[in-house]
């Protein structure tokens, strides 16, 4: 049966992030850069500025910053160390120079995505902010796209269950304690009629647990704990890093030069340079989304409740995930 399920699951991961999908996103990506005249580029050190500058006076439930660790704290972690090794192995070194580039043209998306959360978004009866993509469609697009906002709330569910949410999350987590404590499953326990690690049983129940006490407060308590949490995780993470580049220094340079090789099927042996190129791009842009979440619109839900009076401030922050996110940590 679990062979059945995941037949299938491969085959729906083929066709929706086949090149149809991967032509779409960074068709928009592009289309967005070119409209807003390279935003990314022009307007990046301001919106490093702004990051950690938050504004004093602005309507929202927490501050930029802590809308944008509340975001990087669903992307930095397992879409950059599991996401990154799986689109390494499965694409080749190429891949990661298709997420970098899917990045770039992401981060003209987060934008677009950060201010329109800020612009349509609303206050219910008890003060709290509500916004997102499920708001701007309705109220951008008007009252007969209503339908599509709903649409998106449904498969947003399913996604955040089933897709990068809580199942990929914990699945990393329990399978990194199981391999640290007891790799040979020696300790085993049988449950819902399979055998699984203890190791794994007391890993999923300590991360429900911790879980569970965090997102019952809300998103005030969410932000709080991220603005503690992903700063040291991204410092920390960004440290090992460096330890590790600078110790292989030597190496640094033909790594480039493969990863660059690698995208354009240039070291292609079988199924020619096209193939090669194409899996490459398959894996990068899909690991990338996966990995910074651009145009996927979870990340405006959190931009909706920052402390800001400027759609266009929380635009040029949210973007600043995207580049920390990708363009920074995985290609470290």
């Amino acid at each position: 049966m679990w062979k059945t399920i995941n037949d299938i699951l491969n085959s729906i991961d083929n066709f929706v992030w086949g090149v149809p999908l991967m032509v779409l996103i960074i068709a928009g990506g592009i289309l967005l850069t070119v409209r807003l005249g390279v935003l990314q580029v022009r307007k990046l050190p301001l919106a490093l500025k702004w990051m950690i500058k938050n504004e004093e006076e602005g309507e929202g439930e927490i501050t930029s910053f802590a809308a944008l660790c509340t975001a990087l704290s669903a992307t930095i972690g397992t879409g950059n160390i599991v996401g990154v090794a799986t689109a390494v192995c499965t694409g080749g070194p190429g891949a990661l120079f298709w997420m970098v580039a899917a990045a770039f043209f992401g981060m003209a998306t987060k934008y677009s995505e950060g201010l329109l959360a800020v612009k349509y978004r609303t206050i219910d009866e008890d003060g709290h902010v509500l916004g997102g993509p499920f708001y701007y469609i309705e109220k951008g697009m008007g009252k007969n796209f209503k339908w599509l906002a709903k649409l998106f709330c449904v498969f947003g569910t399913m996604v955040g269950l089933f897709g990068i949410g809580t199942f990929t999350q914990v699945n990393g987590i329990t399978s990194a304690v199981n391999n640290f404590f007891d790799p040979s499953n020696v300790h085993t326990i049988s449950l819902f009629g399979m055998n699984y690690s203890i190791s794994v049983v007391v890993a999923g129940i300590i991360v429900t647990i911790c879980a569970g006490l965090v997102i019952i407060g809300g998103i005030k308590r969410i932000s709080k704990v991220s603005e503690v949490i992903v700063p040291f995780m991204a410092v920390t993470y960004i440290g090992v890093c460096l330890i590790i580049v600078f110790t292989h220094l030597p190496q640094v340079p033909a790594a480039f030069a493969e990863i660059v090789q690698s995208a354009f099927g240039l070291k292609a042996v079988a199924g020619g340079a096209i193939g090669a190129m194409t899996v490459a791009m398959q894996k990068g842009i899909a690991r990338g989304i996966f990995s910074n979440e651009a145009g996927l619109g979870s990340a405006p839900i959190a931009a909706a409740a920052a402390q800001t009076n400027e759609p266009v401030r929380q635009g040029l922050v949210s973007m600043t995930g995207t580049f920390i996110d990708t363009i920074i940590v995985c290609t470290m």
